[in-house]
């Protein structure tokens, strides 16, 4: 199969999959991975009808933003703070924010550049030592010291990778404890205008499907799309 007809395919998915839980499949977003693939194999599911790109590195994205259609970028790797001025006004929202520092740099450029930066809070869901993110029981903490001091940052939700499973069924435990803690975030009362808990971003290639049966609003598929990613 193409890209194209691979992506098409993967939508067909997410839209089969919204509609079985119920959902309008227009309130679920397909953010294609691109993460080692070049900036031709983007193009081609760019044309296929996907509009949000999802990139995990800094360094990548810069290198291949310029070659590639207009397309909403998101940032959903782990992101330094030294990088975050060079991702600030390609981005329409930063995946992985995990720290009260991290979010300050976040506003500092922002506000520089004169723009709010969209961001999702990162749960580590099983509290692996390889992954970044927070616990969810210091979720509150953070998102409340974030939108008392960061006027440029807006919380749009939270973002959580589960452990790597061969069966989609051991994602979905995670993936009710993600939305429950949607669900809970959605009835603090903090400055609308920095407060937007609208995103529940899980659910990738192996998982998507029960991701949005438990409530995702944004999936994150790349090998799915894109086939194995070519380490070098």
């Amino acid at each position: 199969m193409s890209i194209s007809e691979r992506f098409l395919e993967v939508k067909k998915r997410v839209d089969e999959a919204a509609l079985r839980s119920g959902r309008d499949p227009a309130d679920v977003r397909l953010v294609a991975v691109t993460k080692t693939h070049p900036a031709s194999k983007i193009n081609e599911a760019i044309e296929a009808g996907a509009a949000d790109i999802g990139e995990n590195r800094v360094q990548e994205l810069l290198e291949k933003i310029d070659d590639v259609a207009p397309v909403r970028w998101h940032l959903i790797g782990h992101l330094q703070t030294n990088k975050v001025r060079q991702v600030i006004d390609k981005v329409v929202m930063i995946h992985s924010v995990d720290s009260l520092k991290l979010a300050r740099e976040i506003n500092k450029r922002a506000a520089a550049a004169g723009s709010v930066m969209d961001v999702l809070i990162e749960i580590n869901s099983a509290m692996e030592e390889t992954k970044s993110g927070i616990a969810a029981g210091d979720l509150k903490q953070l998102v409340t010291e974030i939108t008392a001091e960061c006027e440029s940052v807006r919380v749009c939700g939270i973002m959580c990778i589960p452990p790597i499973a061969a069966d989609p069924e051991d994602s979905r435990p995670y993936f009710k404890e993600a939305a429950e803690l949607f669900k809970e975030m959605k009835g603090w009362d903090l400055p609308a205008e920095r407060f937007a808990p609208t995103e529940l971003s899980m659910g990738m290639s192996g998982d998507f499907e029960v991701a949005i049966e438990e409530g995702a609003t944004i999936v994150r598929v790349g090998s799915s799309i894109f086939g194995p990613r070519n380490y070098r």
